[in-house]
């Protein structure tokens, strides 16, 4: 059972977005296709991400002419399953990108093999133990957890990750609210995340 405050997370970040008038939304996920991803794909939404899908799908805005086709928000309901799954392996994907091609190497992980073909095997057996990420919109990700909820947003490029947002709700006010003004100093959310939480 997903806790209240989880539930008023995810609700209000939903209706934050549909006030910017920026989207329209599809019908919410049902519980039965909550249990569909979440076993198709092995993971369990955070609560309050899982109560901002309930509340209603985001629709992806076609190309104006001449545009590529560009959907930031998963389509978790009858979306193309290889672009889906691009997006869920976009952090770990990421961080072997940086190992084999930009010579990152996360300290915990021990010496750093020599030979690059075992470096690479390795980063990936201990990053097969890390948290799993779940794209909200485009590379925003926060936390799976079911019972866990307020994860700071984490834009994800490569090894190069920085927070977002607060949490969802913010998270909606930095991105899409256009009379957002300037960050105030106060402003420092922290990761939670462990592994991602030491790349920020």
């Amino acid at each position: 059972m997903a806790s209240n405050e989880g539930v008023r997370l995810g609700a209000e970040a939903a209706h934050r977005l549909a006030e910017t008038g920026l989207y329209d939304f599809a019908p919410g996920l049902t519980d039965r296709e909550f249990a569909r991803i979440e076993r198709e794909h092995g993971f369990e939404f955070a609560d309050d991400h899982r109560a901002f899908l309930a509340a209603g799908l985001p629709v992806n805005v076609p190309p104006a002419d001449g545009q590529t086709w560009s959907r930031p928000w998963p389509e978790w309901r009858g979306g193309d399953l290889d672009s889906l799954r691009r997006q869920l392996d976009w952090p770990v994907e990421g961080v072997l990108l940086g190992v084999e091609h930009n010579g990152f190497w996360y300290e915990g992980w021990g010496e750093r093999p020599p030979e690059e073909a075992v470096a690479l095997d390795t980063a990936r057996r201990h990053l097969a133990e890390v948290p799993v990420l779940i794209p909200v919109y485009a590379h925003r990700y926060l936390p799976a957890g079911r019972g866990s909820f307020g994860h700071p947003v984490l834009s994800m490029w490569q090894t190069d990750i920085i927070c977002y947002g607060l949490d969802l709700v913010d998270y909606m006010h930095q991105e899409f609210d256009e009379a957002r003004g300037e960050v105030d100093e106060s402003w420092n959310p922290q990761a939670t995340a462990p592994f991602w939480r030491d790349l920020l």
